[in-house]
C-alpha cells in the first residue's frame, strides 16, 4: 500500500492501491463483443477540508489574503475575503476584488477505471460533484465570485433563470439564503405544466424548502422573449417594490463567473504539485451547458503551466454557439485569445437538453454499477458518453494520454428520470427465509 502524509495547509491527499474490485457490466458504447473488466489498481487523490489543529482554509494562501493561526480552529465557510489571482492570470481585467467561501475545496481527484479505454489511456476524475451537498457541482465556483459582487453592490435579493431542474438555480437559491438574501427563480417548463404546481422532485424540492420564489415560463415564451428580457422584467418589478435585486445569468456564466474555473485550474496545479509521482494531464474533458466553465478551464489551462487540451461536450445549442459565447466571456476579461484555439467543442445533446436516450441512461447506470461514480443524466453523463464514444471511434487520438474528466455534479437531476431508470435497476427481490430458521416475537428490534 502506498500512502502519503496529510498536508493541511493546501489540501491533502492520499494515494493508495485498494484491493481489486470486480463489477459486472453488460455493455458500453460498441463493446458487446468484449467482456468488460475493471483495472484492479486505483489511485485516489483525496482532499481534506478541515482540522481542529490545523488551518481549515479550503484555499491556498495565495488565493486568500488571510493566514489563520495554524494552532487554532478557524471558521472560514461563508466568509468573504480579498481575492488574489494566480500570477499567470494577473493581467486579466477586471480582476474580482473579493470572493466568498461557499464550496468545500479543493475537490478530490482520483483515477477512474473506465472499461474499454484505448491502449495506454488513463482517465482521472475531478470530483466537483463533491463541492458540497445542497451546493454541489460546478456552479458553486462561479457563485463564490458572483455573490461577493452582489453583496458588495448592496443587493438584498438574487434573480436567476434556468430549466425546471436547473442545478444552477438550486445552488443559487441555497447560497443566497446562506448569505441572508432572498432568491427569485425563473424556471422553464412545458406549456402544459406552466400553470400547475411544479412539484417537489429533485432540485425543486431543495429550492422550495429554502424559500425561493419561483416564476414559471413556458419553453415557447422563453424562446420568444429570451432569458435576459425575462430577468429584466422581474428586476424592474422588484425595483418598483423597493428591493435591490442582483441578476445572475443562466448558469452563472458571465466574465465574472468565469473566474470560478480559472481558480479551479490553480487548484488542479496545486494538487498535482502535492503528488510525489509526477502526474501530467494531456487532456481535460467537461460538459458544457452555459459556457462559463469551459471558458475558465480553457483560458486557465492555456495561461498556466497545466497546458492540457480542453474538450467540451455541449448538452444544448451547438458548438458554434458556444465558441461565440465563450469568446464573449474571454473578451470580457481581455484575455487576447480565440476560443477556437484553446478549446474543442463537440455536440453531445442527443435528443435535446435534459432529454435522454435509453442508451445514455443505460450508460449512466453501467458506469455507476462498475465504478460507484454516479453521473447526472443532463451534463456529465452526456459528456462521458460522448467521450467514450469518441475514444471508441478514434482510439489512436487518445492512446497513451492521461485525461482529467471534470464531474460537474447534478445528482438531483436523476430524480427526474426515475421512470426511465426503473427498468434498468430491477435488481431486487424478497428475501427467502427458510421455514427452518427459528422465529420468536420480539427477537428483532426495529429502531
Amino acid at each position: 500500500m502506498l500512502c502519503y502524509n496529510w498536508n493541511f495547509s493546501r489540501g491533502s491527499f492520499i494515494i493508495f492501491n485498494p484491493a481489486p474490485a470486480s463489477f459486472p457490466i453488460q455493455s458500453i458504447i460498441n463493446s458487446k463483443k468484449n467482456p468488460i473488466k475493471l483495472i484492479p489498481k486505483q489511485e485516489i487523490i483525496r482532499s481534506s477540508y478541515s482540522s481542529s489543529t490545523a488551518n481549515s482554509s479550503t484555499r491556498s494562501k495565495t488565493a486568500m489574503e488571510a493566514v489563520p493561526n495554524p494552532q487554532k480552529p478557524t471558521f472560514e465557510f461563508l466568509t468573504k475575503k480579498p481575492y488574489v489571482p494566480p500570477s499567470w492570470a494577473s493581467h486579466l481585467n477586471p480582476i474580482p476584488s473579493h470572493v466568498f467561501s461557499l464550496g468545500h475545496f479543493p475537490t478530490p481527484i482520483h483515477k477512474w477505471n473506465l472499461p474499454n479505454l484505448p491502449k495506454g489511456t488513463e482517465v482521472y476524475l475531478k470530483r466537483d460533484d463533491l463541492s458540497g451537498m445542497q451546493l454541489s457541482g460546478n456552479k458553486v465556483r462561479k457563485l463564490e465570485f458572483l455573490l461577493a459582487d452582489a453583496v458588495a453592490q448592496g443587493a438584498d435579493c438574487i434573480i436567476t433563470i434556468g430549466g425546471i431542474q436547473s442545478n444552477h438555480c438550486r445552488a443559487t437559491a441555497v447560497a443566497a439564503k446562506y448569505l441572508n438574501l432572498d432568491c427569485y427563480l425563473i424556471l422553464r417548463t412545458s406549456k402544459v405544466l406552466v400553470d400547475k404546481d411544479p412539484g417537489l422532485t429533485g432540485n425543486l424540492l431543495v429550492e422550495r424548502l429554502v424559500g425561493a420564489h419561483i416564476d414559471l415560463v413556458s419553453k415557447e415564451e422563453y424562446a420568444k422573449v429570451g432569458g435576459v428580457a425575462l430577468t429584466d422584467v422581474l428586476k424592474a418589478k422588484l425595483l418598483n417594490e423597493g428591493r435591490k435585486p442582483y441578476v445572475i445569468p443562466v448558469g452563472g456564466s458571465n466574465s465574472l463567473g468565469t473566474w470560478g474555473y480559472i481558480e479551479a485550474v490553480r487548484e488542479i496545479e496545486e494538487q498535482l504539485q502535492d503528488v510525489k509521482d509526477e502526474v501530467v494531464f494531456d487532456d481535460i474533458v467537461v460538459a458544457c451547458g452555459s459556457g462559463g466553465t469551459i471558458a475558465g478551464l480553457s483560458v486557465g489551462s492555456w495561461l498556466s503551466d497545466l497546458k492540457a487540451k480542453v474538450h467540451a461536450y455541449c448538452v444544448c445549442d451547438d458548438p458554434e454557439y458556444f465558441y461565440e459565447y465563450a469568446q464573449g466571456l474571454l473578451d470580457g476579461l481581455h484575455a487576447g485569445v480565440s476560443s477556437r484555439d484553446i478549446v474543442t467543442i463537440q455536440n453531445a445533446k442527443g435528443l435535446g437538453y435534459a432529454m435522454n436516450t435509453t442508451e445514455e441512461l443505460k450508460f449512466v447506470q453501467e458506469i455507476a454499477e462498475a465504478s460507484g461514480v454516479v453521473l447526472d443524466p443532463v451534463y456529465s453523463g452526456k459528456a462521458a458518453f460522448g467521450m467514450i464514444r469518441n475514444m471508441a471511434e478514434n482510439p489512436k487520438n487518445w492512446e497513451g494520454r492521461r485525461v482529467l474528466f471534470i464531474h460537474t455534479g447534478g445528482l438531483l437531476g436523476l430524480f427526474d428520470k426515475t421512470q426511465e431508470l426503473a427498468p434498468l435497476v430491477s435488481n431486487w427481490r424478497r428475501m427467502d427465509i427458510h421455514e427452518s430458521i427459528p422465529r420468536k416475537e420480539g427477537t428483532g428490534k426495529m429502531f
